[in-house]
Order: C-alpha cells, then structure tokens, then sequence
C-alpha cells in the first residue's frame, strides 16, 4: 500500500511538458466561421458579444483567431446567433480541410 501511495504521489497534475492547447489552424477557422455566420445575420461584433457576454474587444480577438473558445464560449456564441454549436464546429472543419489558396 505504501508503494501505490508513493505512485500517487510522484503523479504530477497539468498538462504535460511540451503541451499545448491552442492550435492556430483551428482558432483561425473557428474565428472565420464566426464571422462569417454573425455577417450573415446581420449582427455587429459588439452586438454579437452583448449577447454572448463577450467584450467585443475578445470577440475581435476570436474572429482573428488570436483566442481559440472552451466549450462553454462556443455554447454561448452558437445561442447568441440562434444556432447550433455543430454548425460552427461543422464550418470550422471545412475551412480547416480546405486548401488555404482557394479559402
């Protein structure tokens, strides 16, 4: 018992060395699919961000693909244009699959 409790303890808690949790690609094309869909209806980042409970400074910051959103943020930009969080991670895909010279 008392070598399993050493095992516990010698675990270390976060991420591992050398790990990384944002991905440009994917922060870039969510943010694009972002825009895209708040241009389509109409709504102003400001506007997008009021309802969403985002400052519209980090809203710029997600569609330039500087901040990659957790899952709660992109539960709330999805409600906040009245659509379903897949349509974003759907769209964020086919950009992604897409070749950046037709894009």
């Amino acid at each position: 018992m008392l070598l399993s409790m050493q095992k516990l303890s010698a675990i270390k808690r976060g991420r591992p060395v050398g790990s990384r949790t944002f991905d440009p690609a994917s922060a870039h094309a969510f943010g694009e699919a972002v825009r895209e869909y708040r241009l389509l209806i109409g709504l102003s980042q400001e506007e997008l961000g009021n309802r969403a409970l985002v400052e519209r400074s980090h809203m710029g910051k997600i569609e330039r693909g500087e901040h990659l959103p957790n899952l709660v943020l992109i539960l709330r930009l999805a409600q906040a244009m009245d659509m379903k969080p897949g349509v974003l991670v759907d769209r964020t895909v086919e950009l992604l699959e897409t070749p950046a010279s037709s894009v």
